[in-house]
């Protein structure tokens, strides 16, 4: 056996050439622990000029790369809005807290779960009131 190695071709993904991952699924709804994750995704993965142009920190890949375009849109499902992610980033501490939950009421535990306002009714959870 030779220690040379053969390339094989990969299988099709299904994607054209060239054109990147896609992305990231968001979750159902935010918690506190995916608000966290959001930070540190955008804070280690922020912007960096390099000579070819602006570069994402941690992996060198054309910035904003995925895990920050992640954090990003999990964060603003969060109620922040982008001078409040901007402000994360500059502050560079991927363990920051949060700042508070711009949707939250005065008393409400500051890991409340985030979730969408869906219209429901009063009964049964459903539109029309629980009737079929």
């Amino acid at each position: 056996m030779s220690s040379s190695s053969t390339v094989r071709p990969s299988p099709s993904t299904g994607e054209r050439a060239g054109v990147g991952l896609r992305e990231i699924p968001l979750p159902p709804y935010v918690t506190a622990e995916d608000a966290q994750f959001a930070v540190r995704a955008v804070v280690v993965h922020a912007p960096r000029s390099w000579s070819g142009g602006t570069v994402c920190r941690n992996d060198a890949s054309p910035h904003p790369c995925r895990l920050h375009r992640w954090g990003t849109r999990v964060l603003a499902l969060r109620g922040l809005h982008d001078a409040d992610i901007a402000a994360l980033i500059e502050r560079g501490d991927p363990a920051a807290p949060l700042p508070p939950h711009p949707t939250a009421r005065r008393g409400d535990p500051p890991d409340e779960t985030h979730r969408p306002a869906w219209p429901t009714a009063r009964r049964g959870g459903r539109p029309d009131g629980g009737r079929a």
